[in-house]
């Protein structure tokens, strides 16, 4: 039987733009390097650096990145204009791989409140920004802002104009995180019925947390047949976030069976990818955060703990090494029952005999229900004697 391989979906990575723009998560030109570094690591596709016709700041730290990353494209946000265009040029001029990523708004909101263009000025701004863009640029991205609240048989002739005019990336945001993942399906098998694109052309899905969906409606538009997602790490971005890829890659990893499909980046980076960002923005991990929360591979409750003790896929659908993380650990708090107790003692060294355990086990409680965990030194003091709250030593 001959292998095939599974489709390949592109991870394009914006944490240094949308993520990097959002409060909270502004960076230093070290800090944007750093992150660069262990992007690069990931084995991303592509890299937004930034948005360089925004400052002369921008520009610079998009030029430093496309220096710094070593393997993924590097690619500068623009407006459909040639000053923007001109702008992302100059910037990525010494990147080994490097794409143009083109917008404009496209929903009636955006026409009509922001650009007061109709929509035969939007597909004129389109064709002309992107052939622009194709003399300088041999790899150009479209995006449509607020794609979906647009018009969906406008939205596929703004799509159809683009690749018509070079662009080979077809990406479709949904901008302010409003579709549920059963929309976004529908959406994008309708477009890429539609534009009717060639064998080379990309659909690409960039999903917004307004409501919690990003990440379910970028794997929804992954069944549809679109090869790339937006995201970035731990789901930074404009206001509640973008798509979180370390939760979009571990899905499609995962349940390979379900999506069919595979990406091509280092899942073992996730977790010193997610700390990285921590330390450069200071905004720690939210414990229950997946795959790279400290959680995500921690247990308390006691069956639960039973359950891992006795055979780890009882609890856990991923292995930490998969993802780059330490180990799976049993905490032991007030919830622990006495499989995990004893377990950890034996690991510290203390072999609790049968008749002792109950009064080991009633004082454990009597600790764990002033704490949030134990330490391994409260342990070995309970069974030492040295708390006055403890059994005797044994």
């Amino acid at each position: 039987m001959t292998y095939t391989p599974a489709p390949i979906v592109r991870i394009f990575d914006t944490t240094l733009r949308d993520g990097e723009q959002s409060p909270g998560y502004s960076m230093t030109m070290k800090g944007k390097l750093r992150m660069a570094r262990a992007l690069s690591a990931l084995k991303v596709d592509v890299i937004e650096a930034g948005f360089a016709a925004a400052s002369p700041g921008d520009a610079e730290a998009v030029r430093a990145v496309a220096e710094e990353a070593d393997g993924p494209i590097v690619c500068s946000l623009a407006r459909v204009t040639e000053r923007d265009i001109d702008a992302a040029a100059k910037a990525l001029d010494t990147a080994k791989r490097k794409r143009a990523h083109v917008f404009i708004g496209t929903s009636p909101l955006h026409r009509e409140h922001k650009l007061k263009m109709r929509k035969g000025e939007i597909l004129d701004a389109i064709d002309h920004g992107v052939r622009y863009a194709r003399k300088v640029f041999g790899d150009v991205e479209f995006s449509a802002e607020d794609a979906m609240r647009t018009e969906k048989t406008f939205l596929a002739e703004c799509l159809k104009t683009a690749n018509e005019a070079g662009a080979t990336t077809l990406n479709v945001p949904d901008t302010v995180g409003y579709f549920t993942p059963e929309e976004t399906h529908r959406l994008f098998s309708y477009l890429i019925e539609a534009v009717e694109p060639d064998d080379d052309t990309v659909f690409s899905a960039h999903c917004h947390d307004d409501l919690g969906m990003a990440v379910a409606n970028s794997l929804a538009a992954v069944r549809a047949g679109v090869r790339q997602i937006e995201c970035t790490i731990s789901g930074i971005g404009e206001r509640a976030g973008n798509c979180a890829m370390e939760e979009a890659v571990m899905a499609i990893k995962t349940r390979r069976d379900s999506y069919g499909v595979d990406t091509l980046v280092d899942t073992t980076q996730f977790y010193d990818a997610a700390r990285t960002l921590e330390d450069i923005t200071g905004e720690k991990v939210a414990r229950n955060k997946a795959i790279t929360g400290r959680n995500a591979f921690a247990h308390e409750a006691g069956i639960h703990q039973h359950g891992m003790l006795a055979n780890r896929e009882t609890y856990e659908i991923m292995k930490p090494e998969d993802v780059g993380a330490p180990h799976s650990s049993l905490v032991l708090g007030k919830h622990s029952g006495k499989h995990a107790l004893f377990a950890r003692l034996e690991q510290l060294g203390h072999e609790v005999s049968p008749e002792r355990r109950d009064s080991v086990f009633a004082a454990f409680k009597i600790l764990a229900d002033e704490k949030h965990e134990v330490s391994d030194e409260e342990l070995r003091s309970l069974v030492s004697g040295a708390s006055n709250r403890v059994v005797p030593a044994l």
